[in-house]
């Protein structure tokens, strides 16, 4: 065998042109074809485990199950409630424990789970009842909660936030009688400019 000269590059170009043969013959096109069946399966595999989560989490919320929501949350969650409250892992667990939020209504609709490789997105709607620190909650929410898929397969929640959708425009659906009324204003915040 030489260092330079034909026979090496002979058997390199044979080698490759092996190489490249037994790769396309992995990647023949039955093959391929059946090999993107299991990656559907294991999406849709996927979207029910973190649908039937966020089943699991609706009934913790409802029932005020402490034990369940901290086996769902990562530690390193963070969640922005629907009164704009960021919350970490430790302060939602105690919010639920101080029962400062008590949910007897949370029907769930127009789900949607989005797979981004190790992470769900799940955006619903949400109709909610029930009290946020002492004050009646009624309405209904969008909100969009994010969970991370662990290297065991498990998945578990690292970010939410809930967005408050607003009410009807009309005045008389409002229950507001007094159409030429202007909104009130309930506090008054001095201006703050450029320092």
């Amino acid at each position: 065998m030489r260092l330079s000269g034909r026979p090496i590059r002979r058997k390199l170009r044979t080698s490759t042109a092996l190489l490249a043969a037994v790769v396309m013959g992995w990647c023949a096109p039955g093959l391929c074809a059946s090999g993107n069946q299991p990656l559907h399966e294991k999406k849709h595999d996927a979207k029910r485990q973190v649908e039937a989560l966020e089943e699991q989490w609706r009934q913790a919320q409802l029932v005020g199950d402490v034990a369940t929501m901290d086996k769902l949350l990562s530690d390193d969650y963070i969640g922005i409630t629907m009164t704009g409250q960021v919350n970490t892992k430790t302060q939602q667990l105690d919010r639920m424990r101080m029962h400062k939020i008590a949910l007897t209504k949370l029907d769930l609709g127009d789900r949607q789970v989005k797979l981004v490789g190790a992470i769900a997105i799940v955006t619903s709607r949400a109709e909610v009842e029930g009290t946020n620190e002492g004050s009646p909650v009624k309405g209904t929410y969008r909100y969009t909660r994010v969970y991370q898929r662990l290297p065991s397969g498990g998945w578990k929640i690292t970010s939410f936030e809930a967005t408050r959708v607003p009410g009807p425009k009309n005045p008389v659906d409002s229950g507001n009688t007094n159409r030429d009324a202007a909104p009130k204003a309930t506090a008054s915040v001095p201006p703050s400019g450029p320092s």
